[in-house]
């Protein structure tokens, strides 16, 4: 029994089940492997059943009786059962898919989700991007012109992200207004420059909801999967990244390369005396 279920499950995951020819296939096949099966055990019981004198006819109409009923039960019921099997675990398979597919899709956005993501961030493997994304004051969104709104603006932006990224590239809704995007392949500028033609799109686009228009932008930081790199590192320049886009009057792409440079200028202005001096002074 366990080696059936086994094999079914298998038939499951190679997508045997995924319409209704291939079903029918499978049961032919199945009939087929009952009638061969059927046929061989009762062909080797005729010798038995002739010596002890359960039968009396001549051998050759007892083969073709023992064939026929081999066809008719182990053929048919076989073959009918098969079908109707592979018809329940087509729609136990579909099921099990969507399942899936709902347990990993942000339900408001229609991106993947933060689970989603995860397993997508864990696995990342060669050359990439990160990139964290966060629309500009949302709360007050939400604050000023209530919950749908920021719900349509959540939508149209995810919509955005879809038309800039496609299928190539994982985009996911982290929560509230957060987003995450796992870049693959080309080269680093150009992933940026994706990011950035988002960034652009959605500055330009007007949300208009209950009539009212409303002026939206977004900040992203990126950060680079290198080998050397752990995940969690790589996620963390890219929300530092983030805050600096922020910090900086928000409406920006900022690359994780700026990180250094802020953080040079910033080692510059401390140890500079007279700016350290002009400063006291105008704080007084």
């Amino acid at each position: 029994m366990d080696i059936i279920r086994t094999w079914l499950w298998r038939q499951i995951d190679l997508g045997t089940f995924d319409n209704q020819k291939a079903i029918l296939g499978f049961a032919l096949s199945v009939s087929c492997r009952a009638v061969i099966l059927a046929s061989a055990i009762s062909l080797a019981t005729l010798p038995v059943l002739y010596g002890f004198g359960f039968l009396t006819m001549p051998i050759d109409e007892a083969v073709k009786i023992t064939v026929a009923f081999s066809w008719l039960f182990g053929g048919a019921f076989s073959g009918a059962f098969a079908f109707v099997a592979g018809l329940v675990i087509r729609d136990l398979t579909q099921s099990r898919a969507e399942f899936e597919r709902l347990s990993r899709t942000d339900t408001l956005s229609g991106l993947a989700n933060r689970r989603a993501f995860n397993d997508a961030f864990a696995r990342v493997d060669g050359e990439a991007s990160l990139a964290i994304i966060d629309i500009d004051r949302f709360k007050s969104i939400n604050d000023r012109f209530g919950h749908n709104a920021g719900d349509l603006v959540i939508q149209e932006i995810s919509a955005i992200f879809r038309q800039v990224f496609g299928e190539r590239h994982l985009v996911a809704r982290l929560g509230g207004e957060e987003f995450g995007v796992i870049l693959n392949g080309s080269e680093p500028a150009q992933r940026l420059a994706l990011v950035e033609r988002a960034r652009s799109l959605v500055a330009g686009r007007g949300f208009v909801c209950d009539g009212i228009e409303l002026s939206v932008t977004m900040s992203a930081g990126v950060a680079e999967f290198l080998p050397d790199r752990r995940p969690e590192w790589v996620y963390a320049q890219a929300d530092k990244a983030l805050y600096l886009a922020k910090s900086h009057g928000r409406n920006r792409v900022m690359h994780e390369q700026a990180l250094s440079m802020a953080e040079e200028s910033a080692a510059d202005y401390a140890a500079d005396p007279a700016v350290n001096f002009n400063g006291v002074g105008a704080k007084g």
